[in-house]
């Protein structure tokens, strides 16, 4: 009985490992004619358990948003936990010739409020001049605010020409309720921003931290900040932490977290470990897998992977239930998934 206990345990892992996650495909441009391609994915959990995947719609071209005359900004909710989900909405509609791209969000803990950023550009009268902008919403996304430009709160005047963006994903809220985000100048470096007064006004932090491209921020369990960032031609992600809110920064290579060069995901899971997803694969865009540290992101393991085949930008949160949702890109783009992983597999040997 023990023998046929342990191999049935056995067969049971290989056939989670191999898998069969139930892969939903949320935004599929095959089913639209007019679409190019819809990209990057943010995934976010509200206070009432609304779960909100926003995501670029993007028209004619798949290009990004410095080449591109329409990109608008929809999104899907689902109110079960990722099972079912509502119909697309479009949220950010600008007149073509103007484009808004690249989705994030932040939910506030203490106010209910939702923000969604992005980044605009009207590449008819304003050419390669990128603005960066959020929504708001108080009705878990039911209803959205206008447009509210912050570029100038959290950028520099000399940066007015320089290619800068709103990482996509999502951002964080510490426990003091501080909201933070990350920004990326490419002719700089990335940048942490924030609010102190729940998104009424926001914030540069002016230490760049290098290297790094598009970049994700948690507050770790003892109130130190980590920023986890891209790295183009690099093989490896790299992290910088800060120890007194943000005035002073340490940067060390992950050695454990490999990577092609590729927006990713960070949670923090209650304190007690860190989880991350991201293409894993130093070469190629493929191999969406989560990997775990116990050490405040010192260390990573236990690298499970997800789906072996194309996968690129990804975004997680934490369900009710305890289980992590994931929204990534699949299969080159044609594709974008929510899958729910058990986060006692993720744990498991």
């Amino acid at each position: 009985m023990k023998i046929f206990i342990k191999y049935f345990l056995i067969f049971s892992t290989l056939i989670l490992n191999s898998q069969d996650f139930q892969f939903q495909n949320l935004f599929d441009a095959s089913l639209n004619q007019n679409i190019a391609c819809y990209r990057i994915p943010s995934l976010i959990s509200t206070n009432n358990e609304v779960l909100i995947a926003a995501i670029d719609e993007r028209n004619k071209s798949c290009s990004d948003l410095k080449w591109n005359r329409d990109i608008n900004i929809v999104i899907r909710k689902s109110y079960d936990q990722g099972k079912t989900w509502s119909k697309i909405e479009k949220i950010i509609d600008f007149p073509i010739g103007q484009s808004a791209s690249d989705p994030s969000m932040i939910v506030d803990r203490f106010t209910n409020e939702i923000f969604l950023f992005f980044n605009y550009m009207n590449l008819d009268n304003a050419k390669d001049i990128y603005r960066l902008m959020l929504i708001k919403s108080l009705d878990d996304g039911e209803s959205w605010s206008k447009p509210i430009d912050i570029t100038n709160q959290i950028t520099k005047k000399e940066w007015v020409n320089d290619f800068m963006f709103i990482t996509s994903g999502r951002g964080t809220q510490t426990k003091e309720g501080t909201l933070l985000h990350c920004l990326v100048n490419l002719n700089n470096g990335t940048h942490v921003f924030g609010s102190n007064d729940h998104g009424k006004n926001w914030f540069l932090f002016e230490t760049p931290l290098k290297p790094g491209d598009e970049s994700k921020i948690v507050e770790l369990s003892n109130g130190n900040w980590l920023v986890n960032s891209r790295v183009n031609s690099n093989g490896f992600r790299y992290s910088h932490l800060s120890k007194n809110n943000g005035l002073t920064w340490e940067s060390y290579k992950n050695n454990d977290l490999i990577d092609p060069g590729c927006n990713a995901s960070i949670l923090n899971y209650d304190d007690n470990f860190l989880l991350f997803s991201n293409a894993y694969n130093s070469n190629s865009r493929k191999n969406l897998s989560i990997s775990l540290s116990r050490d405040s992101g010192k260390n990573w393991i236990k690298n499970k992977s997800i789906y072996s085949g194309e996968s690129a930008y990804s975004s997680m949160t934490k369900l009710k239930n305890g289980d992590v949702g994931l929204f990534f890109e699949k299969d080159n783009y044609t594709k974008n998934v929510f899958v729910r992983i058990p986060v006692s597999w993720i744990l498991e040997n």
